[in-house]
């Protein structure tokens, strides 16, 4: 009968511990996830400035130039 409760306690203690690595597992990808959210958003605005930029150098081009380039 004691063995038994020995067992159960030796489970519990493993359940506890795995519980605790869990949640500290969680807090770390939660962590992640708000970093790499961060990242995106950067990247995507310097994307967006990116083609602001293009698109504004494309617009200086003289329209025989694009013409052209469309040709080819």
């Amino acid at each position: 009968m004691i063995s038994d409760f020995e067992l159960l306690a030796e489970k519990v203690a493993r359940l506890a511990e795995l519980a605790h690595a869990l949640r500290s597992e969680n807090a770390g990808l939660r962590n992640d996830v708000t970093s790499l959210a961060t990242q995106n958003a950067d990247l995507q605005q310097r994307m967006h400035q990116a083609h602001d930029r293009v698109a504004a150098l494309l617009g200086q081009l003289p329209a025989e130039v694009l013409n052209n380039k469309e040709a080819a």
